[in-house]
């Protein structure tokens, strides 16, 4: 098994199967591929798999069935590219039928959902919003993936939100999934944070008076960075695993993690990336943020080191509360349950749902 390899299934194992990967896949999957070059295609296969089944419940007309089938299809294609990007074409492939899965799965879930494409500097940002059973408009949870992942990993992670009364939107901004090929990451997320409220803002089935955001990993900065935008225009944050100068933590990433900032942020070289990795910080940022804030973190985080998340629980402007997992790691993916059932009470409650 070569290094990159290794790394991946070192640093990422928990949150394969706690999004959606069954273990056996996982082992099945893993357990025959020792090339990096390989990985793609492994996990598109075994993708294709799920596909079939979804395909075929449709044909039957066992629809929920179906949903089901082509959300996790959705899952293993994304994990076939998403740091997949030493090889663009298998990697588009991949990003492509992860893509259109999730599409084909959106009327069938429960509840269903339904893209939403947000036009942003000449290209677009897709959303997945989904609401809770009733009429009406909805509390809702802008919901921000990281530097590897895209609105298809988060569907179990949205489950929790709309059990408690709380409509999701995944998004991916810019840098991530859908946008990653047109807009590169960038630091200041200001008018990502403006287009995506609006945007969200003016759909009937959402409550544009309560609205909060919820990042993961990369995610866990850009939240912040949304909540300082946008003031007292959402009613609460989650920064969940996310750093506090991304350029900090260049020395101890994974190669497969810099390289993949490296394409996503157009740089040039490693070097070149380092720099733009600086400009993710939340200094003269975190005093901005007037709203409750939840800061998530795991003190075996590999990735970000915890102090990350003590620095901005110091420095944020409003009330604030951290949620130091002893046993986490990146992500707390590794312990869901100690964090995922929380964080949706708090929103909901600060959204201020019916219990």
């Amino acid at each position: 098994m070569d290094d990159r390899v290794a790394s991946a299934i070192a640093h990422w194992a928990p949150r394969f199967t706690t999004n959606g990967v069954t273990v056996s896949d996982f082992q099945r999957v893993t357990g025959q591929v020792e090339r990096w070059q390989d990985w793609c295609a492994a996990w598109s296969r075994v993708g294709a798999e799920h596909e079939y089944l979804g395909r075929t419940a449709l044909q039957q007309g066992r629809n929920t069935s179906a949903g089901g089938h082509l959300a996790q299809a959705a899952v293993y294609y994304h994990f076939a590219k998403f740091v997949f990007v030493d090889d663009m074409d298998q990697m588009r492939e991949a990003h492509r039928r992860a893509v259109m899965c999730l599409t084909d799965a959106l009327p069938h879930l429960q509840p269903p959902g339904r893209r939403v494409e947000i036009p942003f500097e000449g290209a677009i940002m897709v959303g997945i919003l989904r609401c809770p059973a009733g009429g009406g408009s909805h509390p809702t949870v802008i919901m921000l993936s990281g530097l590897d992942s895209a609105k298809e990993e988060l569907r179990l992670t949205e489950d929790t939100f709309l059990a408690r009364g709380v409509a999701t939107f995944s998004v991916d901004g810019p840098g991530q999934g859908e946008a990653e090929y047109d807009l590169p990451i960038r630091g200041d997320w200001s008018e990502p944070a403006e287009a995506i409220f609006d945007a969200l803002s003016a759909l009937p089935e959402v409550d544009a008076a309560r609205i909060a955001v919820w990042g993961v990993s990369l995610g866990g900065y850009y939240a912040p960075r949304v909540a300082a935008a946008l003031g007292k225009r959402i009613r609460a944050c989650v920064a969940l695993a996310g750093p506090y100068n991304f350029g900090d933590c260049w020395e101890q990433l994974p190669e497969l993690t810099r390289r993949t900032f490296q394409v996503r942020s157009g740089a040039s070289d490693d070097a070149e990336a380092q720099r733009l990795a600086s400009t993710l910080t939340l200094v003269g940022h975190a005093a901005r943020i007037t709203v409750p804030l939840l800061v998530v973190f795991g003190r075996k985080d590999r990735l970000i080191p915890w102090q990350h998340a003590e620095r901005l629980v110091q420095e944020t402007g409003g009330a604030v509360e951290l949620l130091m997992l002893e046993d986490g790691n990146h992500g707390c993916a590794n312990i869901a349950p100690w964090h995922r059932p929380y964080t949706a009470d708090w929103v909901a409650a600060h959204l201020r749902v019916a219990r």
